[in-house]
């Protein structure tokens, strides 16, 4: 019978096929060793660094770097992710070796890791998730503020207290004692950590490929070398000397209690940083069938074993870290063999490179963990939590760290987030107005029992017999609420007035149960042509295929009485300003392609030409209708718009009528019922004859004539001779071939008719002036997903744009700045953000 702590296998990697007859395959692939060096020549100084900030052992950095990443590589659910020492978790070590000593705090690293062990044994790694992201972030800030004003004192020469607050005192004091070599040295190493990775040019872009936190240190290093400056040195004892793990002695609460935080800290750093790798991951084209996604729980087990093995041995804590697993996802790594193989080069480095290490300025490596410090209060969150409105949850957990400590100061900010919930959940503002006889309660908020009483008093001033709307703009109801305005409705309407209801999205979620199963109404709902939900009941008594009557007023209505109020004001300055348009978008006619929406543009944002196809008829040939032309010129000469970009899209009904011609010789108004899976074609109930998903093409036949459908769709023509042409020059998608010919014609369709756009003279001039780009797009409408075309050659590559693009976590493989656990805090942030988003 399986352990229950027994991880279960999560990579779910294709099976290869055999190697060829007398041919051995290599253990590890070329591109899991190219990242492993990269991630090595990050974590070298970094491990250093981190060691030296929290006053242990320098070897300990280099134990946990090596544990880290062989014992959690190969254990942990997240195969992409580095884990060593972080600077998340540099304050929390130094307090326990101020309080118990080193061997004690390896004590309590080997306790920690089996406080992980037994957390990932209970499954409950995704509860770390639940933390709030203003907590994390405030966390990290107050632990970089720490860490940075810590470091300053050794890079100006003097030795750091073990508090914030006396640090502070004792800085000015310490500008007093500068020490000049100190300060040089520490200068030229954040110069370098600073400049190596802006290098312009060819020549830049490959110096940057190695590590700025390599070159800043060895570019001091060899400065303080040939100079002959005296400077605190890098030492290594023999490591037949090196410190094991002891038993800590102390208040067994107190004890506790760092076990807890040690815990808490590289668990919830470690929980998401595997998250934010996951969409690292995801953005990589071709990485998802290689790597799968993580297995939380069981990461939370491979973190615990390295934590009980690098404490045993005398190594920092250890947890997964933001910059290392950015290096080795960019660097290309396909497995876990790159992680574990950058632990193997750490302990090789460890036992033959200590006459290099031990040349290393003390003053360098001080300036390069300030920087990770700084780095780690990062703006871009600040933005974040003041956009949710978080401010105090923040400012508190970062002040609580500085002040008291990480455990203290997570606590405080954890009880300002739940004040701060509560506070929003019972914040609800009721009120009554009259408006030309119609009288209007609105009900701004989250609609619970703590606020019935004053729902009651505001609905019975509303007169009886009066016609009243109730307009609730929250997104939750529950039960209590409910009941009190079902009964104050029923009782209105039973003495003769009227109550209408309205959600100003679309709904208002109850606890009562959902009478309709499955029910996800949207604002568009009433436009659906087919049964949906309560709004779409009348729809289902219509004849089949149209909209009952009546509808469309509906609509107007519901604009006037919800949206109208909240755009009247930007519409009046847009009419008093003019339109001022940055964007021409020429797309479909398709009904099913909601420019605002897939854009997330609003009014004043997009010059919109819409037609069967997305066709630009190339100048001099369009026979008589020149309105994409004009539209055209208008756009470019007259509103000065910056870029232009044609949007095809997935089941078009006009790519259907091509292909149909070309299969019957010509015909260009031919059969367009076969559909992909984005929106097939079927037959109109009206008429009983076959439409395309556009409704372009009756399949009863060509009709007969020139008819204006046919005339039209010969400005196709050219997209399908590209097609015919040579197939290497045809666009695609990245990650997969085209699915059929349809897609592969609406793709190579959306590369022509830019090349006739480039053909109209005022494109022409904009272009050549540098004041106008032009960009392709298709939109599947199946899967709800955008791609955009990159580069030209070949014929270009449609390229899918991500939902949520990986947060900026720390520079690319050639930087050194350790953010510790900032940028896996932020994606897996942004994650539950969109699953705890009402909207």
């Amino acid at each position: 019978m399986p352990s229950a702590c027994a991880p279960p296998h999560t990579e779910h990697s294709p099976p290869s096929p055999s190697p060829a007859p007398g041919r051995r395959r290599l253990p590890v692939e070329g591109a899991d060793v190219s990242a492993a060096v990269a991630v090595f020549l990050i974590a070298l100084p970094l491990s250093l660094g981190i060691a030296l900030a929290t006053g242990a052992p320098l070897q300990a950095g280099l134990v946990a770097a090596a544990v880290g990443g062989i014992v959690a590589g190969r254990i942990g659910g997240c195969p992409l992710q580095v884990s060593g020492p972080a600077a998340g978790l540099t304050v929390v070590t130094a307090d326990l070796i101020h309080q118990y000593g080193w061997r004690a705090t390896c004590g309590i690293t080997v306790l920690a890791g089996l406080a992980q062990l037994g957390l990932g044994c209970l499954r409950v790694a995704r509860g770390a998730l639940a933390v709030s992201p203003a907590v994390v972030h405030g966390m990290l800030a107050g632990i970089g503020i720490t860490i940075a004003v810590a470091q300053l004192h050794i890079v100006l020469g003097g030795s750091p207290d073990s508090s914030v607050l006396a640090n502070l005192r004792a800085l000015p004091a310490q500008l007093v004692r500068v020490q000049p070599a100190a300060v040089f040295v520490s200068v030229l190493t954040l110069a370098l950590l600073l400049a190596w990775p802006r290098l312009p040019g060819r020549v830049g872009r490959g110096l940057r490929k190695v590590p700025a936190a390599l070159v800043a240190v060895a570019g001091a290093t060899v400065t303080a070398a040939l100079t002959g400056l005296s400077l605190p040195r890098v030492g290594l004892p023999s490591w037949s000397s090196h410190a094991l793990a002891g038993l800590p002695d102390g208040p067994v609460l107190g004890v506790v209690a760092a076990v807890l935080t040690t815990t808490l800290v590289c668990s919830v750093q470690s929980l998401l940083g595997a998250v934010a790798v996951d969409k690292l991951v995801a953005a990589r084209p071709g990485a998802q069938s290689r790597v799968g996604r993580s297995d939380l729980d069981r990461e939370l087990l491979g973190q615990g074993a390295a934590n009980i093995l690098s404490g045993a041995f005398g190594g920092l804590p250890v947890a997964g870290v933001a910059v290392r697993s950015t290096a080795n996802v960019n660097a290309g790594a396909v497995s876990r063999n790159s992680t574990m193989l950058h632990g193997v080069l750490v302990v090789a480095a460890a036992l033959l490179m200590v006459p290099l290490l031990e040349a290393i300025p003390l003053a360098s490596l001080a300036a390069l963990v300030m920087a990770v410090g700084i780095q780690m209060v990062s703006l871009h969150h600040i933005r974040t939590v003041t956009r949710h409105r978080e401010v105090p949850v923040y400012v508190v957990t970062t002040l609580g760290v500085v002040s008291f400590g990480v455990l203290e100061g997570v606590l405080l900010g954890v009880a300002v987030a739940v004040a701060v919930a509560l506070h929003r959940l019972t914040r609800t503002r009721i009120t009554h107005e009259e408006t030309k006889g119609v009288h209007h309660v609105r009900v701004r908020g989250q609609l619970t029992f703590l606020a019935v009483p004053r729902l009651s008093r505001t609905l019975h001033l509303v007169p009886q017999g009066a016609h009243a709307v109730v307009e609730l703009s929250g997104s939750f109801m529950d039960h209590a609420a409910y009941e009190s305005l079902q009964d104050w409705r029923n009782t209105h309407t039973a003495r003769g007035g009227t109550a209408e209801l309205s959600g100003r999205r679309g709904g208002i979620r109850t606890a009562e149960p959902a009478t309709h199963a499955g029910c996800r109404c949207g604002p568009w709902t009433p436009w659906r042509n087919h049964q949906s939900c309560v709004a779409g009941a009348e729809s289902a008594r219509a004849p089949e295929g149209r909209a009952p009557r009546g509808e469309l007023a509906r609509g107007i209505s519901s604009f006037q009485r919800n949206t109208a109020p909240l755009v009247r004001k930007e519409l009046a300055r847009l009419a008093r300003e003019g339109q001022q348009p940055s964007q021409l978008f020429l797309t479909c006619a398709d009904s099913r392609l909601v420019t605002s929406m897939i854009t997330a543009s609003g009014p004043g944002d997009l010059f919109v030409v819409r037609n069967v196809g997305n066709l630009v008829p190339p100048p001099g040939e369009e026979h008589g209708d020149d309105s994409v032309a004009a539209a055209i010129e208008y756009a470019v000469d007259v509103l000065g718009v910056r870029s232009i970009t044609v949007c095809g899209h997935s089941g078009c009904g006009a790519v259907h009528a091509l292909l149909a011609a070309e299969t019957r010789g010509g015909d260009t108004d031919g059969d367009t019922t076969d559909g992909d899976t984005a929106g097939a074609g079927g037959t109109d109930a009206s008429t009983g004859r076959g439409v395309g998903p556009d409704g372009v093409g009756p399949d009863g036949g060509a009709a007969a004539g020139d008819t204006p459908l046919r005339r039209w769709l010969r400005h196709g023509l050219p997209s399908l001779a590209r097609m015919a042409g040579d197939r290497h020059t045809r666009p695609r998608l990245a990650g997969r071939a085209p699915a059929d010919a349809v897609e592969e014609l609406c793709l190579t369709n959306v590369v022509q008719q830019l090349d006739h756009l480039r053909a109209h003279p005022p494109v022409a001039r904009a272009l050549a002036d540098g004041g106008l780009e032009l960009h392709g797009m298709y939109f599947h409408v199946g899967e709800a997903q955008a791609y955009l075309l990159t580069g030209t050659e070949g014929g270009g590559v449609f390229e899918g744009v991500m939902d949520d693009p990986p947060a900026e976590v720390a520079p690319g493989p050639a930087a050194g700045f350790d953010h510790g656990a900032e940028g896996n805090v932020e994606g897996a942030a942004e994650q539950e953000k969109e699953v705890r988003s009402p909207a």
